[in-house]
């Protein structure tokens, strides 16, 4: 209950004004009410982060039986995404955090699994799933920040503003970027996401490659 009000405050205050003390006002009890469950906001917000990634994790694997790693790998990407954005600073809040129970890491070990099967090795298969999760939480937490709330530009990122300051002739490039940077996040994120794919699929050529020398 204190976790799920937890992530009720964080949709409507935002991460900033969620406190434990805040959250007590917000369930009608006192503070040491909520110390007894929490010692600090860290170990709150480890909980409501293990929740939201537990809850998501049926989003990280393809809805379709598939041997395809691509496959895999951009669906958890893709799910990883969803998943953060379904609460308001979901990346920042799930950043840095520690999971509490084994439930997303069933998930993970499934994945895992599938990676080995389709020749990865453990360490290839950790590098490539931890920077699609360090790509995809960095970009939510960039993407939140322009959108705090989904449809709704913050002013502070306003493109014509952007590139009012910036002199057409000192600045030509940047000036094109500003609708990349800070529009259009669905289309930037899959076009990340294939960018890291294609070196992984590289990668893996070689590693075959290798492979059938040996034989």
């Amino acid at each position: 209950m204190v976790t799920r009000a937890g992530l009720k405050l964080l949709n409507e205050e935002g991460l900033e004004q969620l406190t434990l003390r805040r959250l007590g006002t917000e369930l009608n009890v006192q503070a040491a009410t909520i110390y007894w469950h929490f010692k600090s906001k860290e170990e709150l917000l480890d909980e409501m982060a293990t929740t939201v990634l537990a809850e998501g994790a049926e989003r990280l694997v393809p809805a379709r039986k598939t041997s395809d790693w691509k496959v895999w790998a951009s669906t958890f990407g893709e799910g990883l995404r969803r998943t953060l954005l379904a609460y308001r600073d979901g990346g920042r809040m799930v950043a840095g955090t520690r999971l509490t129970n084994l439930e997303y890491l069933k998930t993970t070990e499934r994945i895992g699994s599938q990676m080995l099967a389709a020749g990865f090795s453990v360490r290839s298969a950790v590098v490539l799933f931890g920077t699609i999760y360090n790509y995809t939480l960095s970009f939510v937490m960039e993407e939140q920040a322009v959108f705090p709330t989904p449809g709704q530009r913050s002013p502070r990122y306003s493109v014509e503003e952007r590139n009012a300051r910036l002199d057409p002739q000192t600045f030509p490039f940047l000036r094109q970027t500003s609708g990349i940077l800070f529009d259009r996040y669905d289309r930037r994120y899959r076009e990340g996401l294939e960018m890291i794919l294609r070196g992984a699929r590289q990668d893996e050529a070689r590693s075959a490659g290798r492979r059938d020398a040996k034989k």
